[in-house]
């Protein structure tokens, strides 16, 4: 047994007697073996080509197509006739109805919150739940009047209405009639009016017309962005930003609706800090209170809490929930009308609701250059929340949804019954989680609720006339419990995320202190410049190699991890592009303690002084030496950066350009950068930005596929296994004392 065993940098030990051999299979070894990882080669058509055949896909035309066309943009066709009648009758049914009887209260309260009349909340309620049968893809989303949607169109109307010349403090006072072609006239010859399409409005007509238009122009907005693919901007709408919009928005909602509890007759407030001033406004108007209202808004208040309580607590032994709000409008109503108290005690009661249907018309295409703005936040957040219900309870079913035909479907539900007097709907949480609940298998619920509501508007409509309107608004005041309780929620969402808790605070403050329209922006802006603010300051650190292992981690967050000697493996973990490129290079050179300019500098000095200090030994002074030669040649302990790319998903020509110029300045300094586990589209930049030369020539000696075989290949250190050895000379052979 020889005492020496020589060592081939990459290869196994072997004998020296076998030396001889070694050399010869090193000359047999091909001068490039293969690779192990070899990138498919992938045939790109010109976008020119690709654009021809789209087109010309899209306006070919067969039988096939065209009935592919219709059943994708109405659904029914083809779940309706597989429709599972023994099996799914009953669900569907008892949801529908228990919607509906819901439906129908709400549907008149929320007329409140949108500045219109309640019959304008029941065709509203309607319109869109058939509209939804026929083209939605969920089998549970209730879409309709949605308390959110309805305070953005009562914030318009009430603005529009203002500037239009009506008191807001204007009530309505004697019969209301129908003008036959249009809709809701004053019959007083007095009242101020506009005209509309040849007919002379009242308030009431103005404010349906300025609805009408507003929820036009959002269903527009709406099917424009599913004809054109743009479902992408709901990402931007982040889950923390849209609960904390529609927290701030519930405040704003409790805030408008707390005048009716007290029976004051105070005009919504138009502009910015409706919160603020709306309370100012309540407590300088305190000692006005209507104490029947007071008293009545107390006693619905909490029947509706009671029932709600009763409802959560016991939710696994009732099958159905509990109507507690027909309940209270049926006692209500019997209440004020046998009580007289409208004439009795002046309180605020609903009116003349009439039955039957208006005759369509055209939305008034003069409005809607005032309105067009208005238009697209109530567009953004109708489909925003339609979609990500209509997502969500697919996942919990079992089933799946297309998003874009819900976004087109949503569209279609506030374009077509815009002609028919109605203002913008969305997707309800509460009446989706009722509908679940309550065995709903298909949107033939969503039928049934249809007519439920249509019995109310052909018969029964009429019997709400002494409706009080607090009680309309404690309906609406109980709805938000959910919302509002999100408050007790902060101190969770903190300890879990600290971003997502400052972007529901910000959103909500924003949206309940400034305004709705506002909040939104400021919520979308916010959220956004988190996660900007993320990538400019994302996680550095140094790696470390665990024992025996090809494992490199972070040595801070993991113990026992050993750095490679003269390495300095560094790991940037976010997109490298033109924001963070000045903080990439700073980490970078705060981690490896070394800034190349300022060692280039510090090393033309010292060889300055160097110089002029060898001349003073010239000169005879002998004892410089040593210190001349360690100015000069102070080595640094590490000959290799290898920058651990696995976090970094892209890169632009700024983040690029960062690359070139480190690898330029450490050159400078005698220090070799190098990349590791960069991903196929990062490798495809770098090779189109000619990072690895002309010819990409240089990108075996760059590029590694993992950190540890980068750190072998930099150190040059032997491995347990024959590898890419055939270009090695015989420098690489070291020797190693047998054990």
């Amino acid at each position: 047994m020889p005492s020496k065993l020589h060592l081939l940098s990459g290869c196994i030990l072997f004998p020296s007697d076998t030396m001889e051999e070694v050399i010869k299979l090193k000359e047999s070894l091909p001068a490039h073996p293969p690779a192990l990882l070899e990138r498919r080669v992938r045939h790109q058509q010109p976008p020119v080509s690709i654009l021809k055949s789209k087109l010309k896909q899209g306006v070919s035309c067969s039988v096939p197509r065209v009935s592919s066309t219709l059943t994708g943009f109405f659904p029914v066709v083809r779940w309706l006739p597989k429709y599972k009648f023994k099996e799914y009758v009953w669900g569907d049914v008892m949801s529908g109805l228990i919607v509906g009887i819901i439906l129908v209260p709400q549907a008149i309260a929320y007329c409140l919150l949108a500045g219109v009349e309640p019959i304008y909340g029941l065709y509203t309620s309607f319109y869109a739940n058939i509209i939804y049968f026929l083209m939605g893809t969920s089998r549970h989303v209730s879409v309709g009047i949605f308390s959110l949607m309805s305070l953005m169109v009562g914030q318009v109307v009430d603005k529009e209405v203002f500037l239009a010349g009506f008191d807001l403090n204007e009530e309505s006072s004697g019969p209301q009639v129908f003008n036959g072609s249009f809709g809701i006239n004053l019959t007083s010859s007095d009242a101020h009016s506009v005209e509309i399409l040849g007919v002379q409005c009242g308030k009431e007509c103005y404010a349906i017309s300025i609805a009408a238009a507003l929820t036009f122009l959002a269903g527009i907005y709406q099917v424009m962005m599913a004809i054109f693919r743009l479902g992408f901007v709901s990402v931007y709408l982040s889950a923390p930003m849209l609960d904390g919009f529609a927290t701030g928005a519930s405040f704003t909602i409790l805030t408008v609706q707390a005048k009716y509890l007290l029976g004051l007759k105070i005009p919504r407030h138009q502009g910015y800090g409706t919160v603020l001033v709306t309370w100012f406004n309540i407590f300088a108007n305190i000692h006005k209170t209507n104490l029947c209202d007071l008293i009545t808004s107390a006693i619905c208040i909490a029947i509706l809490v009671a029932g709600k309580e009763i409802q959560e607590r016991y939710k696994d032994r009732l099958k159905i929930p509990l109507p507690t709000e027909l309940v209270v409008v049926a006692g209500a109503t019997l209440a004020s009308h046998f009580g007289n108290l409208n004439q009795h005690y002046g309180t605020s009661v609903s009116g003349h609701i009439p039955t039957g249907f208006i005759p369509p018309q055209v939305p008034s295409f003069g409005l809607m250059s005032r309105v067009a703005l208005d238009a697209i936040p109530l567009a953004v957040i109708s489909f925003a929340f339609t979609v990500s219900l209509s997502e969500m309870f697919a996942k919990k079913n079992g089933y799946t949804v297309r998003p874009n035909q819900e976004m087109l479907a949503i569209g279609c539900c506030n374009i077509i019954p815009s002609f028919f007097h109605c203002f913008t709907t969305s997707a309800a949480l509460a009446k989706t989680m009722v509908k679940d609940s309550t065995g709903c298998q298909t949107q033939v619920s969503s039928l049934i609720s249809a007519l439920v509501v249509l019995l109310v508007l052909l018969f029964f409509a009429p019997f709400f006339y002494a409706l009080q309107k607090c009680v309309l608004a404690c309906i609406i005041i109980v709805s938000l419990r959910g919302a509002l309780r999100k408050f007790k929620d902060v101190p969770s969402k903190w300890r879990a995320s600290k971003n997502d808790a400052v972007v529901w605070l910000v959103t909500m403050s924003a949206t309940a202190l400034i305004s709705i329209e506002l909040g939104l922006l400021v919520g979308i802006t916010f959220s956004m410049m988190c996660i900007i603010y993320k990538t400019q300051r994302p996680k550095v650190s140094l790696l470390g190699r665990a024992s025996d292992s090809d494992l490199y981690e972070d040595v801070e967050e993991y113990q026992n991890l050993v750095p490679p000697s003269h390495v300095k493996v560094f790991r940037f973990q976010a997109p490298l592009y033109y924001a963070n490129k000045e903080s990439f290079l700073k980490a970078l050179y705060k981690a490896v303690g070394v800034t190349p300019f300022l060692e280039k500098t510090r090393r033309r000095k010292a060889e300055k002084k160097a110089k002029m200090m060898s001349m003073t030994q010239a000169n005879g002074d002998t004892n410089n030496g040593e210190v001349v030669v360690g100015l000069v040649e102070r080595e640094l302990d590490f000959h290799t950066i290898i920058l651990d790319c696995s976090a970094i998903p892209f890169i632009d020509s700024t983040g690029m350009a960062a690359f070139k110029g480190l690898l330029k300045e450490f050159e400078e300094i005698g220090v070799r950068v190098v990349l590791a586990s960069c991903n196929t589209s990062l490798i495809d930049t770098l090779k189109k930005g000619q990072f690895f030369g002309k010819d990409g020539k240089d990108v075996s000696n760059m590029l590694f596929h993992t950190v540890h075989h980068a750190v072998l290949q930099t150190n040059k250190q032997p491995t347990n296994t024959i590898c890419d050895t055939a270009d090695r000379n015989s420098n690489d052979v070291v020797e190693k004392e047998d054990v």
